[in-house]
């Protein structure tokens, strides 16, 4: 069976020096295939998956402490691992320091 809603995990930055600034600008980090940007065009490679993005659907329905690799992918992620944002679509900061 399927849901009629899907929940989705959003990872998102900011170069912000007061993240809680109600001015503050965050920009999300884009999956290859995981649903995003509605203006783009859906990723198609049935029968398969990229890995990551299957793994970001079914965070969704638990907890981050049931997921504590997303912990872990977010620190990747501050750093700016090269390997870990090779797995993503597009890196919101590339080329400007980390969020």
């Amino acid at each position: 069976s399927i849901t009629k809603e899907r929940t989705e995990v959003v990872l998102q930055g900011t170069s912000s020096l007061d993240p809680n600034d109600p001015a503050a600008v965050w920009e999300e980090f884009e999956f290859k295939c995981k649903p995003g940007d509605l203006r783009r065009r859906p990723c198609l490679i049935s029968p398969y998956h990229y890995r990551l993005d299957w793994l970001m659907w079914f965070a969704a329905f638990q907890t981050y402490e049931q997921n504590e690799w997303i912990i872990h992918l977010a620190g990747k992620l501050l750093a700016q691992e090269e390997e870990t944002l090779s797995l993503l679509g597009t890196n919101p900061f590339a080329g400007r320091d980390p969020p």
